[in-house]
């Protein structure tokens, strides 16, 4: 696997932390929590369940807001931000694929992608042509004009993936892209992942339990007590 040609980081996080409370103890999910990911660099996270894998990325995208440290997107420190400008960064420069592909049934494959671009304000017909572009690149140009429930499992996951980046994000977050997947469709999904993260030049954290998808990633981090640490 050719190594990325990355440039400076476009998520740093640093000495993040994450505490919860139960009962009378404290729970420490995130102690610390170091790393930066570069343009174009396919980053994997791995741990069991309950490492704190989903808390870091709920953090990294700004869904959660840790106790401690520092989350900086493209070198804007976001933790410094009001609600309003960190859902403007997350509409903006972040993409999210989950487990489950959640598309809307009742559009296709091509407007499900499209959506988010028009939301943004882009005209239906370049929101069309930016989906359909990606849609191609996923392998699903015979399968535009098809609503999610005449896709396979497999195909919804990629028509996820390309919805996540059709608004051009810097940073890709993926929590268990392929769960839900047998062997060998994962593996076919996160090649689909992989290529796009190249072409698109995003840099991607994905979050999985799967050792057997190491060969895709330019660098794997393991969840151990609380911290990302390079394997």
């Amino acid at each position: 696997m050719n190594k990325a040609q990355t440039s400076g980081p476009v998520l740093q996080v640093a000495g993040v932390e994450r505490h919860y409370q139960s009962g009378k103890e404290t729970l420490t999910v995130l102690n610390g929590v170091d790393l930066d990911i570069a343009s174009g660099e396919f980053v994997g996270l791995l741990g069991p369940s309950g490492s704190g894998k989903s808390t870091l990325l709920h953090a990294a995208g700004l869904l959660e807001k840790p106790d401690a440290g520092q989350i900086l997107i493209d070198g804007q420190d976001c933790l410094t931000l009001n609600d309003t400008q960190r859902t403007a960064i997350r509409r903006n420069a972040i993409g999210f694929v989950y487990q489950f592909h959640h598309l809307l049934p009742e559009f296709t494959a091509l407007d499900n992608v499209a959506m988010p671009r028009m939301i943004s304000g882009v005209p239906r017909k370049q929101a069309r042509k930016d989906a359909e572009r990606l849609l191609d690149i996923m392998g699903l140009s015979g399968r535009l004009h098809h609503q999610p429930a005449e896709l396979s499992g497999g195909e919804q996951q990629r028509v996820a993936i390309a919805r996540a980046l059709v608004n051009k994000p810097k940073l890709l977050l993926a929590d268990e892209p392929t769960g839900n997947l047998d062997p060998s469709t994962s593996a076919a999904v996160f090649q689909s992942l992989f290529d796009l993260v190249r072409i698109e030049k995003v840099a991607a954290l994905v979050a999985t339990h799967n050792h057997d998808l190491r060969a895709y990633m330019d660098r794997v981090l393991m969840m151990e007590e609380g911290k990302a640490v390079s394997t």
